[in-house]
């Protein structure tokens, strides 16, 4: 994997990829937007590119590569709600 060191960028990456991933998850829930919007999406994205961030800084690979699938996902589905 990728030689990341794990330091202050990428702790904030780290909550903000958790921040990001329950907001998306609770507007979800709570109907406030749609889980094939847009919004979601780049939510899912961002917060899972955070989290791989802060993972693959503290090699904790299973969940970096967790967020490698999460993202792949939300990159296709953008790509998807574009065409």
């Amino acid at each position: 994997m990728f030689k990341i060191k794990p330091s202050k960028f990428t702790e904030i990456c780290g909550w903000y990829g958790m921040v990001a991933l329950i907001l998306a998850y609770a507007l979800v829930s709570f109907n406030i937007i749609t889980a094939n919007g847009i919004i979601f999406q780049l939510l899912n994205l961002t917060g899972s590119v955070g989290l791989m961030i802060d993972a693959t800084a503290r090699k904790v690979i299973q969940l970096a590569l967790l967020n490698v699938f999460w993202a792949l996902i939300g990159i296709i589905t953008i790509i998807r709600l574009l065409q």
